[in-house]
């Protein structure tokens, strides 16, 4: 080798050991860390700086300025529970950062419960490090500041007031000072005051983004809208890459019902922050946020093929594809997430409603189950598994899950139209009205929470006041049927039949796949015993909707109930039937027209047929179940009733069925009775329930808890608007005698027999009565 080889060899090597070196010292690797993460926090890019940060302080786990970093980037993106553990690091290694002092009062006052209430725990912990301030900072505005923030968490306006002065009178330049005092200003009523120092908070630093975006909100919230307007666009100007003050002028222009403006403005949005998440999805979530979905897939198909390594793009696709019913797509691009991620909530919430869309509970109930056991509070997964549970008719069950979603996420408007929409089903109208009106509340823009308010306002029979908030939801969403829907079941059931028919064909031609549309049409009619013009409506809207299932049912009903025409209602719910074998209404109602015929055996091939297409639903086990109850083939019963509760273990008329089988046939007490106790939970309302556990007490030798259940049967079979049912008097009969109630055992036994003069085991029962 020639020497000025071996000189560059050498030469080389001291590079690489002086480079090699100095990468491997922590203090150098700390700093430059930390210095990366400060660029990147300069730039918005707090993601970003978060990774640096926190490799820096996983050198250097002592590094106060680190964790005082990146304490700060967490609060930036909003994420307290890191911030707050920052900061508390922060204070272990420096108590005298005063800054970090400072951050973590506000922090601790500034946290909110989900009712909007301040954490009392939170507001006592926070009063040593206030002290701590105003002995060692007495002179900061931003002590002040902070006092005033801890007085307004408690409601002590003028306190907090008076600091907000003192922090101006300390500092008369600094914006953040206004501010603070407008808004405590405007929560005391004192909205003329907070205007002049929101204006103040502007002319001191004009580049103040919350300062102006504060402003355009007093505006806005006054009615002021070409000043907000103003306001909001300034703010876009002071930080053209922030999506917030665009987000404002949005709502504004929403507010203004200016939807081409909005579009416009959202395309030149997307094009000028290529790069930028919040710039680039701000379209397509307005598409989404508006309900119009054939607008919002196109967009975010387009975004997924540009951004193909944005996951929240990716996840919002699939949920638009689900919402829009392709959902092999969104199952393919679900399972592509899972792959690379099993355990990722989302994808298995996605997994979830993709399974119960495609008549599977039981698969859904698991999926979101393993969802919530890796983060308990997420409300969508609460929603989603409600449904699921729903669908297998464990209505108690999904109730629970949507008051968890509602009790996480308030403003979770689907989870609360689900617990208004049960509740209008139960009659509860007082209770649906409050979570209507939370929907309004939450989404006051949207039209589904006047919708349902309006519902329960009719089930009230407040007619006026239904069809003003009908009126309200057509106003949101005129291109809606549902609200002309709903103005046409207000005309109905005051019998204003001709304005029903017109509200009802305006819902068709919004929307000539309405069912709901053409169920209230037909229903119009045949209350007027119209049966002709029901059945012409029907065919009318299958001639626009062919391939419509639901249409098909609604023609079979008139048939079958109206005018008897057994054999073109067959015809018609099978057509429903061959058109989507998940319809289980349309099954359902297809096997008793059989039964009326005489066919019971192709009722329950029809009902074994749709348990082999649909294995994981639980209604067509149970309907199988009774019509083998009707053959008195007890053992297939009880095996399609067992095959239920495997789908859906805790599926109510499954357990009361079975319970019923089980006490009829001498099976098990003890089990019977506890399907029975699981049938009453999950069927409240049930005349049937309460008789099948008042009869598992009564085998049992319970007679006064018997005596309790049949008497409860009696009142709800009352409540329902049921037929007296002569089992029931039977039952209570029987328990009577038991107690030696003999009077009352009499009475019930006499009542079994006129109501059923063939009811044999009640004439022999009342005859050994009277000896």
């Amino acid at each position: 080798m020639s020497r000025s080889a071996v000189l560059r060899v050498l030469f080389v090597c001291s590079l690489l050991v002086v480079i090699t070196g100095c990468s491997r010292d922590p203090n150098t690797r700390k700093q430059k860390y930390f210095e990366s993460g400060e660029k990147y926090f300069s730039q918005g890019k707090y993601r970003e700086a978060v990774i640096q940060f926190s490799n820096a302080v996983q050198i250097d786990p002592r590094f106060a300025q680190g964790h005082a970093q990146l304490a700060q980037t967490y609060l930036k993106l909003g994420d307290t529970q890191r911030a707050y553990n920052e900061l508390s690091r922060t204070l272990e290694l420096t108590p005298d950062d005063y800054r970090a002092q400072t951050d973590l009062v506000n922090l601790l006052t500034g946290t909110r419960r989900l009712d909007g209430s301040p954490f009392p725990e939170y507001i006592t912990n926070a009063k040593p490090h206030l002290d701590l301030l105003k002995d060692k900072q007495p002179n900061n505005p931003e002590t002040h500041e902070a006092w005033a923030n801890y007085y307004g968490a408690q409601n002590k306006l003028g306190e907090a007031m008076q600091e907000a002065q003192q922090a101006i009178s300390l500092d008369p330049n600094r914006s953040e000072s206004y501010l603070l005092l407008a808004l405590l200003q405007l929560r005391a009523d004192q909205a003329d005051q907070a205007e002049v120092n929101f204006k103040k908070a502007v002319a001191v630093d004009p580049k103040s983004l919350n300062a102006v975006l504060a402003l355009g909100g007093f505006y806005q919230s006054h009615n002021r809208l070409p000043e907000a307007e103003q306001q909001f666009k300034q703010a876009i100007q002071i930080d053209p890459s922030n999506g917030v003050p665009r987000a404002a002028l949005v709502r504004l222009l929403m507010q203004e019902g200016k939807k081409d403006e909005i579009v416009s403005f959202l395309q030149q949005t997307k094009r000028e922050l290529p790069n930028n998440h919040q710039g680039y999805t701000m379209l397509g979530d307005y598409y989404f946020a508006t309900g119009d979905l054939d607008k919002a897939m196109p967009e975010y198909a387009s975004l997924y093929h540009d951004h193909p390594k944005d996951m929240q793009v990716k996840k919002n696709y699939i949920q638009i594809l689900i919402l829009k019913n392709q959902l092999d797509e969104a199952g393919k691009l679900n399972n592509e997430i899972l792959k690379g991620r099993a355990n990722d909530v989302d994808g298995l919430i996605f997994k979830g409603e993709l399974q119960r869309l495609k008549n599977d509970p039981a698969g859904a109930v698991e999926s979101l189950q393993t969802a919530l056991h890796n983060e308990p509070d997420n409300a969508v997964g609460h929603y989603q598994l409600g449904l699921a549970y729903a669908q297998q008719r464990d209505l108690s069950r999904a109730e629970s899950e949507w008051r968890e979603a509602v009790r996480n996420r308030p403003d979770l408007a689907d989870a609360q139209r689900a617990l208004a929409t049960l509740q209008i089903s139960r009659g509860e109208y007082d209770n649906a009205l409050q979570s209507a009106q939370q929907m309004i509340d939450a989404q006051p823009l949207s039209g589904d929470g006047f919708i349902l308010k309006g519902i329960a306002e009719l089930g009230l029979r407040k007619f006026t006041e239904a069809q003003r908030d009908d009126e309200e939801a057509r106003n949101r969403a005129p291109d809606s049927p549902a609200p002309y829907v709903q103005l046409g079941n207000v005309q109905l059931t005051q019998k204003h039949y001709s304005e029903a028919v017109q509200f009802y064909q305006q819902a068709l031609q919004k929307d000539p796949a309405s069912a709901d549309g053409l169920r209230g049409l037909m229903t119009t009619y045949v209350e007027q015993k119209q049966y002709d013009k029901a059945i012409a409506a029907a065919h009318a809207q299958i001639a626009k909707s062919p391939n419509n299932s639901n249409f098909y049912d609604l023609l079979g009903t008139a048939l079958f109930d109206g005018k008897k025409d057994y054999a073109g209602a067959e015809a018609a719910l099978r057509q429903a039937v061959d058109l989507d074998k998940t319809n289980g209404d349309a099954i359902e109602k297809l096997g008793k027209v059989q039964i009326q015929q005489g066919n019971m055996d192709q009722a329950l091939a029809l009902y074994q047929q749709a348990t082999r297409d649909n294995p994981r639903n639980a209604t067509f086990y149970i309907l199988s179940g009774e019509l083998y109850d009707a053959k008195q083939n007890w053992d297939q019963a009880k095996a399609m009733y067992q095959q239920a509760l495997v789908v859906s273990p805790d599926n109510p008329l499954a357990a009361n069925n079975l319970a019923y089988v089980l006490l009829e046939q001498g099976g098990n007490i003890d089990v019977a009775m506890n399907m029975a106790q699981t049938a009453r939970r999950g069927m409240p309302n049930s005349p049937n329930a309460a008789d099948t556990l008042g009869w598992a007490y009564y085998q049992k030798g319970i007679y006064h808890s018997a005596i309790d259940q049949f008497l409860e049967a009696l009142r709800l079979n009352q409540k329902n608007g049921g037929p007296d049912s002569a089992t029931v008097h039977y039952h209570l009969g029987l328990a009577y005698q038991k107690v030696n109630q003999n009077t009352l055992a009499r009475e019930h036994l006499e009542k079994a027999v006129k109501l059923k003069p063939q009811y044999a085991d009640a004439r022999k029962a009342l005859s050994e009565l009277r000896g």
